[in-house]
């Protein structure tokens, strides 16, 4: 096995897994948030869509990168 491809699959399913774990922190401190301060939920609401946006770009771009390691930078031998 080509380290390439080790690499790319590394970089992919590690992007999955932190891209899960942002996500289920997010989602329960806004839950939380809501359940303390219920008037709150329209400014709640705007911050977590806003941290889902930023959570998301760092796993996108890794993605990115582990498709352009699996199948365009490492040149076939």
């Amino acid at each position: 096995m080509e380290l390439g491809v080790l690499a790319g699959g590394i970089m992919i399913g590690l992007a999955a897994l932190a891209a899960g774990i942002g996500n289920g922190l997010l989602f329960s401190r806004y839950l939380e948030g809501i359940t303390r301060q219920p008037e709150a939920q329209s400014k709640l609401f705007s911050q977590a869509m806003i941290t889902l946006g930023l959570v998301e770009a760092l796993p996108i771009i890794s993605i990115a990168f582990g498709i352009l390691v699996l199948f365009g930078i490492v040149p076939p031998k």
